[in-house]
């Protein structure tokens, strides 16, 4: 599934939503703003590609959380808001920029990411983003930041 650029928290997840904590509910209205099929879309497991900044705006944990639990399994953008980035790890849902992405990677496409490398191949060709290092791809390998916590790893 295919964005563009500033992507912000409340279009991921609305504000009204932020009262409830059942992921699956919240995954339901995930991007619901943008399309309100989201859901049932991403339930078979995609990849969203985005423009610049994407998760932009107020520090959103249930962003993160909408859009694992909607069946996103990984997110490509150009660039990501810091906060969402983080937000992404702990909640072990994969984050990688690779610059003009959205020019790279077409609507439908099947796509491969090394989250270490940060190497991405779509359809036979291959791309090198930003991969994921340290501590952040332990927490992401784990399953997220209380997995990791539980496992005694750290």
């Amino acid at each position: 599934m295919k964005f563009g650029d500033k992507i912000d928290t409340d279009v991921i997840i609305p504000a009204r939503y932020l009262k409830y904590t059942d992921p699956q509910y919240l995954a339901q209205h995930a991007m619901e703003p943008l399309d309100p099929e989201f859901y049932k879309k991403a339930s078979s497991g995609v990849v969203i590609v985005a423009g610049k900044v994407f998760g932009m705006g107020s520090s959103r944990e249930q962003a993160a959380i909408a859009l694992k639990a909607a069946g996103v399994k990984a997110i490509i953008a150009e660039s990501f808001a810091r906060i969402f980035y983080r937000n992404a790890i702990n909640n072990g849902l994969p984050v990688i920029t690779l610059k003009d992405a959205t020019k790279l990677i077409d609507e439908g496409e099947i796509v491969r990411i090394n989250v270490e490398t940060g190497e991405i191949e779509v359809n036979g060709r291959k791309y090198q983003g930003k991969g994921i290092s340290g501590m952040a791809l332990e927490i992401l390998k784990s399953g997220g930041i209380m997995e990791y916590l539980k496992s005694g790893k750290f």
